[in-house]
């Protein structure tokens, strides 16, 4: 929308930031099973910009996990309304720790093993 890019139509870089970590947010706290932070995020790269009124795409997926974290890499794609093509316009790695109610951090509970049923279901 035009309240969030400047002058020239550029959407703010830091508007494209949040939905990022929104959606890193989302894959962390479905690996959690619970309350995450965003603790960093390195290596944010903005490749291309996004005008008002691109489509805008965000993708996350973790590519480790720690005792307590998590990093996800996260992508940012546009496309323009009446175009089929995408191009990637931002890139980041985001570093979120598990945490428990008192905001302290927590385990990562561990993955169940692919192919097997969770023990309400077996």
């Amino acid at each position: 929308m035009p309240a969030d890019a400047n002058p020239s139509g550029d959407i703010f870089g830091g508007w494209l930031m949040g939905l990022m970590d929104l959606a890193a947010g989302n894959a962390a706290g479905r690996r959690a099973r619970g309350r995450v932070a965003t603790i960093a995020v390195d290596g944010m790269k903005f490749h291309r910009p996004v005008l008002v009124g691109d489509e805008v795409s965000i993708y996350a997926c973790i590519v480790s996990v720690g005792r307590t974290s998590m990093r996800i890499e996260v992508e940012a794609w546009r496309r323009e309304r009446s175009e089929d093509e995408m191009f990637l316009v931002t890139e980041a790695v985001f570093t979120f720790v598990a945490i428990d109610e008192a905001r302290k951090p927590r385990p990562v509970p561990a993955e169940p093993a692919t192919g097997t049923l969770p023990a309400e279901a077996a």
